[in-house]
């Protein structure tokens, strides 16, 4: 017989979760600090998908407890109880996965984010037939560093002039999510309040409000003269220096893993591996100079991936800063690469532009565009991102309203509906636009499209003669 008032006692750490009821009582725990438990595995879709723990299919009623200290008094307990239950689903997060860079619902949200407008696009679709092993394939080569980007597709478009689109695969579309998720607001807080573009809230609307708002302000409401002085850079994608852009992206990512995953991005070369839809006679409408087929190697970034979109704000970002803090001009918005200074004094306005046009070449290896270099009085209208700005009102471009009325009147019927809202929504941003509203509603009500409303906001779908239902009626009557 064993004497067990001789045996050691151990104090063993068990972490079992204790039941309790939905009760308003507080338990008071006497143990060590808890620590992080991974999270079960979640459903990949559905309403149930959630980033945190899961430990079951149903609720639980209270919040999680410290795990308490338990002792025991037999000497065959050696080991300390697990924190699952029995039946349980193995953890998503390993221990290891707690030193990864990222966590699997980050790569699931940059797919949501990627998907939001391809979702019937074919790349999308074929990615989605088999969700879950591509999502788990990608990020198990993102975290042993082979991920490698894959084909690019080149294709030509002509609105509003010739130039080459780069579409990157659906996979590699969901890390550049990835990377802009992570690295994106870091950047943001750092750009002033008149950069636009490729940042949440600040498209082309609020970049025309802004400089609306700045003419305002240094015309003093139209009550004085002022003068604009309006830059574009030249070739403006095909020539950055991916060098000095991987320069100023590396001072503010200080994670290596991220910051090898921008370097990843930014130095492939989709040249190497493309697929090029348009005929050759489209691709011969780019002028060489504009064709990132004829840019010298490291220079240049792809126009229509989301990461050359955010690369670009990154680069001009310096110019931002020299505008705001070596300049010191006070009314200064920029929208990709066309930017507006105002002044008074137009001799003011010519030493900027000397100090611009030293400044880019050095700095940045950019050159501005001397046929798109305009300095005038702002009472003749600031034409900028597709509005004109004059006094007291902002229209539409008149060639974006040409353009728009030209297609309405000889596209196919079936999308004559579509497109005739869409552009009554982008001439209704203008502060003055019920003639173009007006004129844009002629041309449907032509290809027999009823308008609702007085204030010609809407078009309505096709509505039958009332002849073609008689007929109808009167042929299914003597059927």
């Amino acid at each position: 017989m064993t004497d067990t008032s001789l045996m050691p006692v151990r104090t063993l750490n068990l972490v079992v979760p204790l039941a309790h009821k939905t009760t308003a009582m507080r338990t008071t725990e006497t143990a060590a600090p808890a620590q992080d438990r991974p999270g079960a595995v979640a459903p990949l879709i559905g309403a149930s998908l959630r980033p945190g723990d899961v430990d079951s299919t149903h609720p639980r009623s209270t919040a999680r407890t410290t795990p308490g200290t338990r002792t025991s008094t037999t000497a065959t307990r050696t080991t300390t109880a697990s924190a699952t239950r029995p039946g349980a689903a193995p953890s998503a997060d390993s221990t290891a996965a707690h030193c990864a860079p990222f966590a699997f619902h980050h790569l699931l949200q940059a797919y949501l984010d990627c998907r939001r407008t391809k979702r019937n696009s074919a790349s999308a679709q074929a990615f989605e037939q088999h969700l879950e092993r591509n999502l788990f394939d990608l990020m198990h080569e993102l975290l042993a560093g082979t991920y490698r980007p894959g084909r690019s597709v080149c294709f030509v478009v002509t609105r509003p002039r010739p130039r080459e689109v780069w579409a990157a695969r659906f996979r590699d579309r969901i890390v550049h999510h990835l990377l802009y998720n992570h690295v994106a607001p870091r950047f943001h807080a750092r750009f002033i309040a008149n950069s636009c573009a490729c940042i949440p809230g600040r498209g082309t609307l609020y970049a025309a409000q802004q400089l609306e708002h700045a003419v305002r302000s240094a015309t003093h409401n139209w009550a004085r003269p002022a003068h604009y002085l309006k830059c574009d850079l030249a070739n403006f994608f095909v020539a950055i220096d991916k060098h000095v852009l991987f320069a100023q992206l590396a001072r503010h990512i200080h994670e290596p893993w991220w910051l090898q995953l921008t370097h990843t991005i930014l130095f492939h070369d989709p040249r190497t591996d493309v697929e090029v839809r348009s005929t050759p006679a489209l691709m011969r409408l780019v002028p060489p100079h504009k064709s990132l087929f004829n840019a010298p190697a490291d220079t240049g970034l792809p126009i229509g991936n989301l990461s050359s979109q955010f690369f670009a704000n990154v680069h001009l970002d310096a110019l931002d800063q020299f505008a705001k803090h070596q300049l010191k001009a006070r009314h200064y918005v920029r929208y990709v690469d066309d930017f507006v200074l105002l002044h008074e004094n137009p001799q003011v306005l010519g030493e900027w532009l000397q100090r611009i046009n030293a400044f880019l070449p050095q700095r940045l290896g950019a050159h501005l565009n001397p046929r798109k270099t305009i300095l005038q009085p702002v009472a003749r209208g600031i034409d900028f991102v597709g509005h004109v700005i004059k006094p007291w009102r902002r229209t539409t471009r008149p060639h974006t309203l040409a353009t728009a009325l030209h297609r309405l009147a000889h596209m196919p019927d079936a999308d004559t509906y579509q497109a005739g809202n869409s552009y009554l929504g982008l001439v209704r941003q203008a502060t003055h636009s019920h003639q173009e509203r007006a004129a844009v509603c002629r041309v449907l009500l032509q290809r027999g499209h009823p308008v609702e409303g007085k204030h010609l906001t809407k078009a309505l779908h096709r509505v039958r003669s009332a002849t073609k239902s008689i007929a109808t009626s009167v042929s299914k009557a003597s059927a």
